[in-house]
């Protein structure tokens, strides 16, 4: 980040006279919502740190490390007394108090937008390390930044800067945003896209592979008669035979391939009847597979369609949760699992996915389908607490991500899962529900 911009930003952060609510909404980003509703985003990645606003920004998990304690308890409701520089460079600091009954708490919110050692520091009114996002050793940096610690400046840059005005603060902000954003989107829709190529190809190939049914049928029936031949010729056949040649029941000459010699003609014949058996149970099997081949198939193709539609990198992130990812737990292949801010959302890929979340869903986890119509089954974990409406709202979305490709607008019903009743399969009734209006244009 250019001091320059740095500098204007500053002049612009001055404006405000409150932190209303700060949080992690990614690993290295943190949302101050100023005053009352003024969100300005602060990404503290290495060698790429900026300052920016978006329309909205979906939170990817709760983050509860002591970094986020102490940044919510110091900061939250917060009144704002000073946005400085210090020494000039990319140092920006915000002085903040908190008035309790007792006293009057003073603490120093310091982001440091200094390249390879860009870091987030809360530090006391005497400027003693309170926490940080990124603890430093002497190992590391002559300047450690450790709890407990008084914090060392930075040397001043032996250099001056060059100016470059910004017209308007606002936009600049906005704008940062949108060209981090749409080069980021599209390395990741790439990746990401190519990861699912692959799996559809695999499962492609698969269903290609299956046995054609029809020869199937065919061999079932030509087995049969065969081992009827046999049965009805077994005075003229010798043992240890590989082939035979008999007239079937129209006089026709008939030669039979045996897979392998047999010591006596009714081994032959029970080996023929077994052929045609194994065939008909393939037969019978084979639109099991191919129906659940079909629906993985057009699952993927749902959840490629998801990424491509994707607006902003949260909602790749949702897509692909870490904590999954992290987890070597072998994962139900009929359930899809996302999570919203923390909410498990399981997902019902196809009929047995969907028979399977109900089944394993609680009395008052939240069941969403869309309105009068078949769609994916969709269960949020509760854990018996009151859900969020913008949890209800993601979730119903990926409900309607993963049911059609189509851009409309979409009525979806939610309801606690006890008010559901299983009627056959995955086909259900149920009352006392809410609906809400889902918009993929």
């Amino acid at each position: 980040m250019k001091l320059s911009h740095l500098k204007q930003i500053k002049n612009y952060l001055q404006k405000f006279q409150k932190i209303s609510a700060i949080y992690r909404v990614s690993d290295t980003i943190i949302k101050i919502a100023f005053d009352k509703d003024d969100e300005v985003f602060f990404e503290m990645q290495r060698s790429n740190s900026k300052i920016f606003r978006c329309q909205s920004y979906a939170r990817s998990k709760v983050y509860n490390a002591p970094f986020d304690v102490v940044l919510a308890k110091r900061f939250n409701r917060a009144n704002i007394l000073s946005v400085e520089l210090i020494n000039e460079d990319k140092i920006l600091r915000f002085k903040t108090s908190i008035s309790s009954a007792y006293k009057e708490e003073v603490t120093l919110l310091q982001f440091e937008f200094t390249g390879k050692y860009t870091n987030v520091v809360i530090l006391d009114e005497n400027e003693i390390v309170l926490e940080a996002l990124r603890h430093v050793d002497l190992f590391s940096s002559f300047r450690e930044v450790r709890v407990g610690q008084k914090l060392l400046n930075v040397p001043s840059a032996p250099f001056v800067a060059k100016e470059y005005p910004i017209e308007d603060v606002k936009k600049f902000l906005y704008d940062e945003y949108a060209k981090d954003v749409e080069s980021k989107l599209e390395s990741l829709k790439k990746q990401k896209l190519s990861f699912l190529n692959k799996k559809l190809k695999k499962l492609q190939k698969l269903y290609n592979s299956l046995d054609d049914e029809k020869k199937l049928q065919d061999e079932a029936q030509e087995c049969q008669h065969f081992g009827n031949l046999v049965l009805s010729n077994i005075h003229n056949i010798k043992p240890y035979q590989k082939t035979l040649t008999l007239n079937d029941y129209d006089g026709n000459s008939v030669k039979i391939e045996l897979h392998k010699e047999l010591s006596s003609p009714s081994s032959m014949a029970n080996s023929l009847f077994s052929r045609s058996k194994k065939a008909k149970q393939k037969v019978s099997h084979l639109h099991i597979e191919k129906e659940s081949l079909s629906s993985k198939i057009e699952h993927i193709k749902l959840f490629m369609s998801a990424v491509q539609e994707a607006k902003d990198i949260a909602k790749i992130q949702l897509l692909f949760p870490k904590q999954l990812q992290a987890k070597k737990i072998k994962q139900n292949d009929s359930i899809e699992t996302f999570w919203l801010e923390g909410y498990k959302v399981q997902l019902g890929k196809n009929e047995k996915g969907n028979i399977e979340v109900l089944k394993n869903a609680r009395a008052k986890d939240i069941w969403i389908h869309m309105k009068e119509r078949p769609s994916a089954h969709v269960i949020i974990t509760t854990d018996k607490q009151n859900i969020p409406l913008n949890i209800i709202e993601g979730a119903a979305r990926l409900c309607v991500d993963f049911t059609t490709p189509q851009k409309d607008k979409f009525l979806v019903d939610y309801t606690p899962r006890r008010e559901v009743t299983i009627q056959n399969g995955a086909n259900v009734l149920y009352n006392k529900y809410k609906t809400i209006e889902i918009d993929t244009r």
